[in-house]
């Protein structure tokens, strides 16, 4: 097998790039304001609201919409798996193609197979976080049918409950965020197809666009925002009860 010393260290910026802003991210969120760690609250804030609530037909619609989206996203992993594993049997003629790119590395058999297997894993580890989500969301919907009323909200039990089901929804968003992150991820492995130097510049942009978007984008200070303006709607509404 031809696999030249640059591809090793691309493929180690690739481990590293993934593994490292996972890391990263997972330990920022406890002390920045990001996507992750503002929606955390927005649910909670969501879940407190839902047990003063009689009717709840609109948060089984929200609800069954989220489902919906991992749905599309699961049955997609799988139609881009059967396209990956029927590639193995293309291998030559894919070569060709490589090989007809101008400055391109020179590709071989066993190269195209072992990024094609790489790519094969992740589109796996993907489909394994999107179906976990999806289960973690029926839980909910379990959690939220059982849920009883209190239109004071004045049961802290009832807040611990409710509290609960915000955690379970977070580990729901967070086994699809980390679906997404495969896919992001997999686009730098495309790269790799071509030049290494090239799947290691990808990498790079692959966690700068998450960086950006998870922590610097104008989303995350709108959802911020908002969250702050709850916080302080849910102080004043405790000071007039009081």
């Amino acid at each position: 097998m031809s696999f030249s010393m640059l591809d090793v260290v691309s493929f180690i910026c690739f481990i590293v790039c993934w593994v490292g802003y996972a890391t990263f991210a997972r330990r920022k969120a406890k002390t920045t304001n990001c996507v992750a760690r503002c929606l955390h609250q927005h649910r909670v804030h969501w879940m407190n609201e839902l047990i003063t609530r009689e009717v709840r037909v609109g948060e089984a619609a929200l609800l069954a919409n989220l489902e919906r989206n991992i749905t599309f996203f699961a049955s997609t992993t799988m139609l881009v798996l059967a396209g990956v594993l029927t590639l193995f049997a293309q291998v030559p003629r894919l070569e060709a193609v490589i090989a007809s790119i101008p400055y391109t590395a020179v590709p071989n058999d066993a190269m195209i197979q072992l990024k094609l297997s790489v790519l094969t894993f992740i589109f796996v580890m993907a489909f394994f976080q999107f179906t976990w989500s999806m289960r973690q969301y029926g839980f909910l919907n379990v959690m939220v049918g059982a849920a009883p009323i209190d239109l004071e909200g004045k049961n802290q039990n009832l807040k611990k409950y409710a509290k609960h089901m915000a955690v379970l929804q977070d580990r729901a968003a967070h086994s699809y965020n980390y679906g997404l992150r495969a896919y992001y991820f997999s686009m730098a492995v495309l790269c790799w197809f071509f030049h290494p130097v090239l799947f290691i510049g990808a990498s790079l942009f692959v966690v700068y666009t998450l960086y950006r978007r998870e922590f610097k984008s104008k989303a995350v200070v709108a959802i911020t925002a908002g969250m702050q303006v709850l916080d302080e709607e849910r102080a004043l509404s405790v000071k007039d009860k009081s």
